[in-house]
């Protein structure tokens, strides 16, 4: 009974990791994937690979192809996702990450604080889960292989 969780979020720390961390002192046949987290490969992936543009518009079009061809294989792959809102960045990728997976019918587990449950209330809603903390998150995975 593996599972395979696409992490959603910001990239700015170390969150992935302590999920990952944690799910594996619970022995949870969990295999976590996400979007790319080296920060300047993905910013820069279209230039990578198809050579300078000619402005910061076109740069962050060909990347963002490249990085939505990735997402788009990983998510569909996925058996749930996990989308987690913070405090200290804007939320743009997690908000359209979070909508993709409940367009794809994927089970979501949102993970918000509480001073998001407004800005967030209609995007709760549609989640099948809703959890102020990772390890809240963790526990639901945990839940699954009981």
């Amino acid at each position: 009974m593996s599972l395979s969780i696409y992490l959603a979020g910001q990239i700015h720390d170390d969150w992935r990791q302590q999920l990952k961390q944690k799910a594996a002192e619970k022995n949870l046949d969990i295999e976590f994937t996400g979007p790319q987290e080296n920060h300047g490969l993905s910013d820069g992936i279209g230039e990578h690979i198809l050579g300078e543009q000619p402005n910061q518009k076109y740069r962050d079009d060909t990347g963002a192809s490249v990085n939505n061809f990735r997402t788009d294989i990983l998510m569909n792959k996925a058996d749930a996702v996990i989308a987690l809102f913070g405090e200290s960045y804007k939320q743009w990728n997690t908000a359209m990450d979070a909508g993709i997976a409940i367009g794809l019918n994927k089970p979501l587990i949102l993970v918000r604080p509480e001073s998001l449950i407004h800005p967030l209330k209609e995007l709760s809603n549609k989640s099948t889960v809703t959890v102020e903390t990772i390890e809240q998150a963790l526990e639901v995975l945990d839940y699954y292989f009981k």
